[in-house]
């Protein structure tokens, strides 16, 4: 049985927890078994409350014998980046890390629907301790690896960036949903390098909030990282819908994502972008194999009962409004890339006008897309998992060479224009190039979650791959 719950689907385990069949103990204590063995070759977490878990897991046993009602995650252990706050842990941000002293939305949801909480993954960038270099706008010093989480398939190389640790430990199966968080690919990015699948959620689907430093979401989200989309669908059902004490809530209900996910996709409308008509600025020799993967992937829908074309649309690059570039001032950068602070921060006003003329053209060019359409597919990535010496020399020494004058927007160059809009988008393991995982790119309009899960569930229903990475 311990080698089948390694990889057996968290919606199973459920069912066997509901059934009396398996018990939420069982499940827990397989799974930090798998932590102690593996997390110090991987660094994925940045704590484990390995008491707190054992004494979740032994409540949730006794509402299942108490034949009381079971929540959606009953029973079922996870762990989320570690700059979301969960009561009693660390939390990391950009002053370092403390003790949170209150769940976020989404913990607070997880906590709801039944999951066993067992710590924070490692986030690369911070759970590391890499910092910015003080003399060198746009560069970071050296990244600490003995203490950032290292890719499954290759611990020489990183698992992406920035919900990194998740990542990791949602591939290796060192726990079978994490999750992460998302402000300009660092859920879908992590998963496509990884080879999970990662979920960027539509803006105000899953609610935040911070007490410490209010912030409203524009352009982040949280989503799950799983093997199994159908996993990942059910976490983000749990963490959906609206809340009062997030001013950017969803103000109306959702489509129950889980109710269709196992619809199969015959009679869909779908549209395939090579590089959304800007995004080969930022390829590499090898990005063409891997853009060849993810369309082979794409177009296979065809067989399923699917209508899959080319769309030769040419959105805008974001980037050129400055909105992804690193030599900014920091404040300025926060306020233009994913949050809003209280007090709001000083923009540029000619800078925030031509970004937000150009989001409205992308935004129109969307809308009209998606009355013909309903999803439009890409590669997630078009780079494989880079050595942690050139991730290294990416985001510091090579900096200025990049268009645009910084790794960001070669790294975000298929993802962020999804953040931008508030879209979902999911990445779907799809293949390999040189034993490096590939992504398939899955989006859809705004609260339409329930679309982009339902193609990634028939995907790997049709197409399975199992593999999985040496260390695990």
């Amino acid at each position: 049985m311990s080698e089948e719950l390694t990889w057996m689907p968290a919606w199973q385990m459920r069912e066997m927890i509901g059934k009396k069949e398996l018990s939420c103990t069982e499940v827990t204590e397989h799974f930090l078994g798998r932590i102690e063995e593996h997390n110090p070759t991987l660094h994925a977490f940045e704590e484990v409350d390995w008491n707190g878990a054992r004494a979740q897991a032994k409540s949730a046993d006794a509402k299942v014998l108490a034949g009381e009602e079971l929540g959606l995650l009953q029973g079922l252990p996870t762990s989320v980046k570690s700059h979301i706050r969960v009561e009693g842990l660390g939390v990391t941000g950009a002053t370092g890390s403390t003790v949170s002293k209150w769940d976020d939305l989404c913990v607070e949801r997880l906590r709801a629907a039944g999951a066993i909480i067992v710590g924070t993954n490692t986030m690369m960038g911070a759970g590391g301790g890499a910092r910015m270099d003080p003399d060198r706008p746009g560069v970071f010093l050296p990244f600490n690896w003995q203490a950032e989480a290292l890719s499954p398939w290759d611990t020489t190389r990183v698992p992406g960036w920035s919900s990194s640790g998740g990542a990791a430990a949602a591939v290796a199966r060192l726990l079978p949903v994490t999750i992460g968080s998302d402000g300009g690919g660092s859920t879908r990015l992590p998963a496509a390098y990884s080879g999970v699948v990662g979920l960027h959620t539509s803006r105000g689907l899953i609610p935040h909030i911070d007490y410490e430093k209010p912030k409203m979401l524009l352009t982040a989200s949280f989503g799950p990282l799983a093997r199994d989309a159908r996993d990942a669908a059910l976490f983000t059902q749990a963490m959906a819908g609206p809340d009062g004490r997030d001013y950017v809530t969803l103000q109306t209900p959702t489509p129950d994502i889980l109710s269709t996910i196992d619809d199969g996709v015959a009679g869909m409308k779908m549209a395939w972008s090579e590089e959304w008509g800007h995004a080969f600025r930022y390829a590499t020799e090898k990005s063409p194999q891997l853009v060849d993967i993810a369309r082979a992937a794409a177009f296979s829908l065809r067989s399923l009962g699917a209508t899959v074309e080319t769309t030769d649309e040419v959105w805008e690059d974001r980037a050129e409004h400055g909105t992804v570039r690193w030599t900014v001032e920091p404040a300025v950068y926060e306020a233009m890339v994913g949050t809003l602070t209280q007090p709001a921060q000083q923009v540029d006003p000619d800078l925030y006008q031509a970004q937000a003329e150009s989001r409205g053209r992308n935004w129109e060019k969307f809308r009209r897309l998606f009355q013909d359409v309903d999803v439009v597919m890409s590669v997630t990535a078009q780079r494989t998992a880079d050595t942690t010496d050139d991730w290294d020399a990416n985001w510091s020494t090579r900096g200025p060479s990049f268009p645009g004058g910084s790794f960001a927007p070669v790294y975000c160059s298929h993802t962020m224009i999804f953040n931008w809009m508030g879209f979902p988008a999911v990445s779907v393991p799809c293949g390999f190039v040189d034993g490096l995982p590939v992504g398939l790119q899955i989006a859809s309009w705004h609260g339409r979650e329930d679309l982009v899960m339902r193609v990634a569930r028939a995907f790997q229903q049709a197409f399975p791959r199992n593999e999985r990475p040496p260390v695990s």
